[in-house]
């Protein structure tokens, strides 16, 4: 388990920001998935799937509702520490990795220090 600190955020499920070092972590493992500059997903080992393998063709037709790997690729993160699967996402063949989460870094250290933000139990409030 990742260890507790005041200077982290629950961005997402699986997904960290410490604060303080402004960086990416998983938040089941600890481990650093990258600066908080750039996207997380550069930190995270990928999976690209043939869509097919999670939706198989419900019909012997044409139209059997799977998707067409030749339309559609489904890409999953995970981290490289413990192996949770941090994302997923479904792209075009061809269409670059998604970047999802960009923050203004600065200005939320800027309200951080003034009072106006605070950490509580790696959730970010207002102060009351």
């Amino acid at each position: 388990m990742a260890q507790e600190s005041q200077n982290k955020i629950r961005i997402t499920e699986h997904l960290d920001l410490d604060v303080e070092r402004e960086e990416w972590l998983c938040n089941r493992c600890g481990r650093t998935l990258g600066p908080a500059s750039e996207n997380y997903k550069k930190g995270c080992l990928l999976y690209d799937r043939d869509p097919r393998e999670i939706h198989p063709p419900i019909v012997t037709a044409s139209f059997n509702f799977s998707p067409d790997p030749l339309w559609v690729r489904i890409v999953e993160f995970y981290c490289p520490g413990c192996g949770t699967q941090i994302e997923t996402e479904y792209l075009p063949p061809g269409h670059p990795i998604t970047y999802d989460i960009e923050l203004d870094l600065s200005r939320l250290r800027q309200r951080l220090r003034t009072g106006e933000f605070v950490i509580r139990g790696e959730r970010l409030e207002v102060k009351e």
